[in-house]
């Protein structure tokens, strides 16, 4: 194993064990960090301890005696305040002795419920939790969303800050509160797996990075809230679409949409997984919650053998039992997809142009125009796909509908 996937297996621990001695999680970080240094200097020539947690805990708890230290002594000598520093000294060094002798595991929960908390902007809560939680680097993070590394650098800073002056407590929410705090860290890594899955901007169509950090994060919050039901839905709506990725990307990395795709390439062994984390859901009684029902929908996909198959009829009941709690111009979206496949695309078309707040979405115009080439109204596609052209960000979304607009244009072509 390497340093870094040491790190990234061990960082989340480490600084949750010191976050619980200092109560600051800048603090823990910083600590982590230094140790971190400390390995990358000792390790390449020492080998990895065979206890790689305990060893960064150790030295950093060197570091924070030695911080200690410096701060406290400022050229004073008077034996009172030496003694004080012994004590002091002593007192922290047994607290970071004993730290990850604790229940490492609700640590960990504190400091995702506190990377996740509601006072953070939405942006500051995802760079935080990758940071921290994650493991990843402010580069790694940056080169993820495609933003420059001085701005992460900045969310996080200031996200610190922010945690810091509200006096935000490391600790696991009780009651009402836990729900709402629940639902923050599953928006945080949904929001991570998404922009993974389908990216918003840049030249390439996925980042398997972040949807394998999604994941990662997915699955540790599952062993630490093992009763909460869409936690585990949301494990298996991740689980289920990342079954597809192989299939998603042609050869050269462009973009295969879902009736094009070979079938033969998604990975069985994570719909099965996905399958099972839907199931538990369901048996704790959350079958028909927000991630539950978008994992169901999924779940009728992977089940399916060819696009034929699928019980298309289903999916759209689903989107509706979907769109009564969670009500949005995207469901509205998906669902009209869905009904153009069970009743054809006249139907689709309506049910398209009923849902409001689309008019700046980029797959709106898409999937207007791929149901106008349906009905062989060849001039209104036209006109949609290049819409659809100018709103989108991504090449590789932006190739995909060059080439169907290239398609219209050689039928209309044809018929001249």
């Amino acid at each position: 194993m390497t340093i870094e996937a040491v790190w990234k297996a061990e960082s989340a621990r480490l600084i949750a064990a010191i976050a619980r001695v200092t109560g600051d999680i800048g603090i823990a970080e910083e600590l982590a960090q230094d140790a971190l240094v400390t390995a990358l200097e000792v390790w390449p020539e020492q080998g990895i301890p065979e206890n790689p947690s305990a060893w960064l805990m150790m030295a950093a708890k060197r570091r924070a005696i030695d911080s200690l230290r410096r701060s406290r002594m400022l050229g004073q000598k008077h034996e009172e305040i030496t003694r004080e520093l012994e004590s002091q000294q002593q007192r922290l060094g047994e607290a970071m002795d004993h730290a990850l002798d604790q229940v490492i595991d609700d640590d960990v929960l504190r400091l995702i419920f506190t990377a996740c908390h509601p006072v953070l902007a939405v942006e500051a809560r995802i760079a935080l939790t990758l940071r921290l939680i994650g493991g990843l680097t402010t580069s790694e993070i940056a080169r993820a969303f495609l933003v420059p590394e001085k701005t992460i650098g900045q969310r996080i800073s200031r996200a610190k800050k922010t945690l810091a002056e509200a006096h935000v407590p490391f600790e696991t929410p009780r009651g009402d509160d836990l729900r709402r705090r629940v639902d923050s860290v599953l928006s945080v890594v949904y929001l991570v797996f998404n922009e993974g899955y389908t990216a918003t901007s840049g030249d390439e169509w996925m980042r398997a990075s972040l949807c394998d950090d999604a994941l990662r994060l997915g699955r540790i919050i599952v062993q630490l809230l093992p009763g909460e039901p869409e936690v585990h839905a949301l494990l298996a709506l991740m689980e289920l679409n990342a079954s597809r990725a192989a299939a998603r990307r042609g050869p050269n990395g462009e973009a295969v949409l879902l009736p094009e795709q070979n079938r033969a390439l998604w990975d069985q062994a994570q719909i099965h997984r996905g399958i099972a984390a839907l199931e538990q859901a369901q048996k704790l009684g959350g079958g028909a919650g927000n991630y539950a029902l978008q994992a169901a929908i999924v779940a009728c996909h992977a089940r399916a053998r060819t696009l034929a198959e699928t019980d298309w009829e289903r999916i759209v009941l689903l989107y509706d039992a979907l769109y009564q709690i969670s009500p949005s111009p995207i469901v509205a979206l998906n669902r009209a997809v869905a009904v153009s496949m069970a009743q054809g695309p006249a139907a689709g078309l309506e049910a398209l142009d009923a849902a409001a707040g689309l008019a700046d979405y980029y797959l709106f115009p898409s999937v207007r125009g791929d149901l106008l080439m349906k009905m062989n109204r060849l001039p209104e596609a036209h006109q949609e796909i290049q819409r659809a052209i100018a709103l989108t960000q991504n090449l590789r979304e932006q190739h995909l509908l060059r080439d169907r607009l290239k398609q219209v244009e050689a039928e209309l072509r044809a018929k001249a």
